[in-house]
């Protein structure tokens, strides 16, 4: 059994497999994931797994050098805005519409669902690398 970090097999997979700018989306659990994009369902119910404790969990183990979010996030709820920044704090941030956002998951290795019940709780992360 593995004694650190992420012991979800399929997510620390995802992970370790990631190259430089290889992407993965943590999403709530209304965002659409498009056919062929690979998914892994966090969701047990009703804000189980939430957004941030996910995000949280996942940069434990991932080096990212950039994350994607909706602008409507920020509008929408400005507080989740904030935070999901603090923990990014090291990554550039970059903004996109709702609908470009959607588009970009096309291109996502994999879209972590959540249970997340807020509006726009998504980010794109795009991995970078440890030298």
């Amino acid at each position: 059994m593995k004694k650190i970090g992420i012991i979800h097999s399929e997510l620390s997979r995802l992970i370790s497999e990631l190259g430089h700018t290889d992407t993965i989306v943590i999403a709530d659990s209304g965002l659409p994931i498009p056919p062929g994009v690979k998914r892994i369902d966090l969701a047990l119910k009703r804000g189980v797994p939430g957004f941030l404790e996910t995000l949280e969990t996942i940069m434990e183990e991932m080096q990212v050098e950039r994350y994607t979010i909706a602008d409507e996030m920020r509008q929408a709820s400005p507080e989740l805005f904030e935070q999901t920044g603090r923990i990014l704090d090291k990554a550039e941030a970059h903004g996109v519409s709702h609908e470009q956002f959607k588009e970009l998951t096309n291109l996502a290795k994999a879209v972590i669902r959540t249970g997340e019940h807020t509006a726009y709780a998504n980010v794109i992360l795009h991995a970078g690398v440890t030298f």
